[in-house]
């Protein structure tokens, strides 16, 4: 999958397109300075590197199906699956399986 294979900054750049950089920086705990430095080239740590490549993950599999608009929303909304939780805040809590689950689930639904 192509999430797994980019080099970091495209993976930002490909998050903050569909997702804008204020939803990214929720998801990662960080400012929206801190993404664009990310976007420029600056390397985050590890838990950081992994939780872009999960949501980058969990976006191409739900960008198969919807527009990027779609897509956006879906992070932002409350979640059957997650407890009414909206997917952006449990990604933000470390929980990815979770929401990579609530996608599929919402994919197959589709």
């Amino acid at each position: 999958m192509r999430a797994l294979e980019s080099d970091f900054a495209p993976a930002v750049k490909s998050l903050v397109e569909t997702l804008g950089k204020g939803l990214v920086a929720v998801i990662v705990d960080r400012d929206v300075k801190t993404v664009s430095r990310w976007m420029s080239g600056d390397t985050p740590r590890d838990e950081e590197q992994c939780r872009v490549r999960d949501t980058l993950q969990i976006c191409e599999l739900l960008l198969s199906g919807d527009s990027p608009s779609v897509v956006r929303s879906w992070f932002l909304g409350m979640n059957p699956q997650l407890n009414d939780e909206n997917p952006a805040e449990v990604l933000a809590d470390g929980r990815a399986r979770d929401v990579m689950a609530a996608a599929r689930a919402y994919v197959n639904a589709s």
